[in-house]
């Protein structure tokens, strides 16, 4: 019974995930044909920051470059990450066993990159998310591991 809410809060986690990240890619899209330079500058001087200073410039100069076809990518790549997450979270909630391996596979994928940022540049958010992604990997870990044993006996 326990593995079974875990399971669905694991998978409430994850469908969250994606849903954000679903919301994102379509933020992305209303930004197409829209004077994103603009847009930068505002946000630089609401923040109360100086438009000069070397990172208020880059993502000034990021959003210059920025391209519609860039932005359709990303909020492509959003998308497919979004409905992977969405996937991953439907197979927990029903308890299939793929599910558990793709989210333990998947979560395991990020901890080497996270603990190296959080190495490089550590914030209470890195060591959060790092965090929540071990937690994640070592309950369906442990849900396999359980499952099998019940399997075997």
């Amino acid at each position: 019974m326990r593995l079974r809410r875990g399971l669905k809060v694991v998978a409430v986690f994850e469908a969250g995930k994606g849903l954000l990240v679903l919301l994102a890619g379509f933020g992305l899209l209303t930004l197409l044909h829209r004077d994103l330079q603009h847009i930068a500058e505002q946000l630089v001087r609401l923040s109360h920051l100086n438009p000069a200073s070397h990172y208020p410039r880059i993502f000034i100069d990021m959003a210059a470059r920025t391209t519609d076809q860039r932005l359709w990518a990303l909020a492509g790549m959003a998308f497919a990450y979004a409905l992977v997450r969405l996937v991953e979270g439907y197979g927990l909630w029903r308890g299939r066993r793929w599910a558990e391996w793709f989210a333990a596979i998947a979560g395991g994928i990020y901890v080497p990159m996270e603990l190296a940022e959080l190495g490089a540049h550590p914030t209470a958010l890195k060591a959060l998310a790092l965090a929540a992604n071990v937690a994640v990997v070592a309950f369906m870990l442990w849900s396999l591991w359980r499952s099998r044993r019940a399997g075997a006996s």
